[in-house]
């Protein structure tokens, strides 16, 4: 069992999500960093989809009560285990009677905490991944609170005592330059056309900054208004996680993990899937710039993405099977 001591109402249980409900008005949901969600749980040996906890708000502090093993990955922030240091995208043992403390990022927002056999709680519509609006998943839908308790699920994992970790070139490379605006690839979405020539230019030349109106439902914008040709009335229609609306202020907003399922306002374009991990690090101020690709390079992208997570869980599990014979 593992116990929540320092935590905020943004911090709550996530797996992969619940896709597959949106005509049911069930966003998708789950890790905004499904990558990180995923590695996290992959260094352990756990099913991608196991739950896990993201974090938002930090200090975060959890104590064990029981020996297991967990990871972290994410956000580019110091981590303690008792009075030993761990770097981020690094699995460990821990102890009973020990506590982890995650501290303010120094690059990046969220970080992932998986635990060997994953949090121990009921699936809701196929997830275990918390519904704040809906009320359901996690624990009674809601964020963490202190005092809050977990039983994990029996899990073997071979981990040596120094921990073991990933090494992902593109999100050192992300960190190191944090002081730049944040490239997302789009796509041009149903409305593109419905708006001006100087909106399209400013768009994708200028810098776009994220206000302090920015959570799991959508990041709200600040920059250049944009504006449509003429004046545009829609009935409701679907968005998914990525999709960039434009109100009647001119200032966008990008829906994200936990979006209504449909809305009205005209959408001018699309963040690629394979480039959504980069907005869920992106911290309130961060600047963004947006980048026109082809449905092929986003496709290739995402292919791209997948190979990689392919290939690192084939070389942790070469490295376990070392662990279990050596």
């Amino acid at each position: 069992m593992i116990e929540i001591l320092t935590t905020g109402l943004p911090n709550t249980v996530q797996d992969v999500g619940r896709p597959g409900h949106l005509a049911l008005g069930v966003s998708h949901g789950g890790a905004m960093d499904t990558q990180a969600m995923a590695i996290a749980n992959l260094l352990l040996g756990n099913d991608p989809s196991a739950a896990g906890i993201e974090i938002a708000l930090y200090p975060f502090r959890l104590k064990a009560h029981v020996d297991t093993a967990l990871a972290i990955a994410g956000a580019d922030c110091p981590i303690s285990i008792g009075d030993r240091r761990c770097p981020p995208w690094w699995a460990t043992t821990i102890r009973a009677g020990e506590t982890l403390l995650l501290e303010a990022p120094r690059a990046g927002a969220r970080s992932y905490i998986a635990f060997a056999g994953g949090l121990d709680l009921p699936s809701v519509m196929g997830s275990r991944a918390t519904d704040v609006k809906g009320g359901f998943g996690g624990l009674a839908g809601r964020g963490l609170s202190r005092g809050d308790r977990f039983r994990l699920n029996a899990a073997e994992c071979p981990l040596p005592e120094g921990g073991l970790g990933a090494a992902l070139e593109e999100r050192q490379a992300t960190n190191t330059a944090a002081a730049s605006p944040i490239e997302l690839r789009v796509l041009p979405a149903a409305e593109f056309d419905a708006f001006t020539a100087q909106a399209h230019a400013a768009f994708t030349g200028s810098d776009w900054s994220i206000t302090g109106d920015a959570n799991r439902m959508g990041y709200r914008l600040s920059g250049e208004a944009l504006s449509l040709v003429s004046p545009l009335e829609l009935l409701s229609h679907g968005i998914v996680p990525g999709t960039v609306q434009v109100p009647p202020s001119g200032q966008p907003i990008i829906q994200l993990a936990d979006a209504n399922t449909c809305g009205g306002y005209p959408k001018i374009a699309t963040v690629i899937e394979a480039d959504l991990w980069r907005l869920a690090q992106a911290p309130v101020g961060a600047r963004l710039r947006f980048v026109p690709v082809s449905i092929e390079a986003a496709t290739e992208a995402l292919r791209t993405a997948r190979q990689q997570l392919d290939a690192f869980v084939a070389a942790r599990n070469i490295r376990a099977g070392r662990l279990r014979t050596g």
